[in-house]
């Protein structure tokens, strides 16, 4: 198989900035959290930070970048070449941007955390099971559904803790 094949449909940028915002960044800033916070929960931190960078940052620019330019996720993540189905798409973004902004909104407003871990979880949960369902088309499709169906379980974790605790 030539590289070229077996890169099809794979973009170095998109697998960066999810490995980034959907692990590396939030493990950075519980990190540095419990440095200066010793005394919080672990599981505190974890829905902290993970609802701001995987589901408050990623959903927020996820949107902005569907809403400016719908192709890219028609096309790359979907593999829809039909432009009709920009509408769709630019509508999702709409959505994604609300949800995005109440995940970063959380860290001033900290009662909002599980609202947003339960929205943007269960979004998440859905979309990842969708994709295993439709069967991902391309490499970008099962970085989406792995990251989706992680931060997921990241939420469902932590929305457990938080009402169990």
């Amino acid at each position: 198989m030539k590289k070229e094949t077996a890169n099809k449909g794979f973009s170095k940028g998109y697998f960066a900035v999810i490995m980034l915002l959907m692990l590396l960044l939030p493990i950075i800033s519980i990190a540095i959290d419990t440095y200066y916070n010793p005394d919080m929960a672990l599981m505190a931190l974890t829905g902290k930070w993970f609802v701001f960078w995987a589901i408050g940052v990623r959903l927020f620019t996820a949107g902005l970048r569907q809403a400016a330019k719908p192709a890219f996720t028609a096309q790359h993540i979907f593999h829809i070449n039909d432009a009709g189905s920009q509408v769709i798409v630019r509508e999702l973004g709409f959505a994604n941007v609300c949800m995005g902004l109440i995940g970063i909104l959380s860290i001033l407003l900290p009662g909002w955390c599980p609202a947003a871990a339960f929205v943007g979880g269960l979004y998440m949960g859905i979309a990842g099971v969708h994709h295993i369902i439709k069967k991902p088309a391309g490499a970008n499709e099962v970085i989406a559904m792995v990251s989706d169906l992680f931060i997921f379980l990241v939420m469902a974790i932590y929305l457990y803790w938080y009402f169990v605790k």
